[in-house]
């Protein structure tokens, strides 16, 4: 059990007062309490309404806007849907990490694709047995829906069973609203 670039991010955002949570297939993988295959990147993820105290947080960083795939500078504008991710590189390192917005009105978090979905925003993140906070699976996976690549699927199989029930109900019903005719469906009857 490595999660190097997972302890790397908990170091930088240690000092960062709002909730923050390791997003992707390194969530997937905490959740797991492995690393299951190799990662190309890490993701976090924060509520939208906390952007500007991020922006302010990582001053050491240049940090840039994605829209459509492409890069932009981020000046002080408060960033807005359909823009719902960032990339921030730090000036003397080179480190990067992608930062995705997540939605939240009120006390819920709402899945930014179909706001149908909601859940209260304290159940969609777990921490792992040593302290670093990640989305739960179930959300992780319901955001893997859209244009699933090989490895998401790879990595639906390794948590479909891990859920329990109530879980796997949560995440089928999601499915069901937001893309019914996707194959993960029948695994989670």
């Amino acid at each position: 059990m490595s999660f190097i670039q997972c302890r790397n991010v908990t170091s930088i955002m240690t000092g960062f007062d709002k909730a923050w949570f390791i997003a992707g297939g390194w969530a997937i993988d905490l959740f797991i309490g492995e690393e299951t295959r190799k990662h190309e990147d890490i993701e976090i993820a924060i509520f939208r309404k906390n952007q500007m105290n991020l922006k302010t947080y990582l001053k050491e960083w240049d940090i840039k806007k994605v829209i459509k795939g492409e890069f932009y500078h981020w000046g002080n504008e408060y960033l807005e849907l359909p823009i719902h991710e960032l990339l921030a590189t730090n000036r003397i390192t080179g480190e990067k990490i992608e930062i995705l917005l997540n939605e939240i009105e009120g006390n819920n978090w709402v899945f930014r694709r179909d706001s149908r979905i909601s859940y209260p925003h304290d159940l969609i993140f777990s921490y792992s047995e040593t302290g670093i906070p990640y989305l739960k699976p179930e959300v992780v996976i319901l955001y893997k829906a859209k244009n699933t690549r090989q490895k998401d699927h790879q990595d639906f199989l390794k948590i479909k069973d891990l859920l329990n029930i109530e879980k796997r109900q949560c995440l089928r019903t999601a499915l069901e609203l937001h893309a019914p005719k996707h194959k993960w469906i029948h695994y989670l009857l």
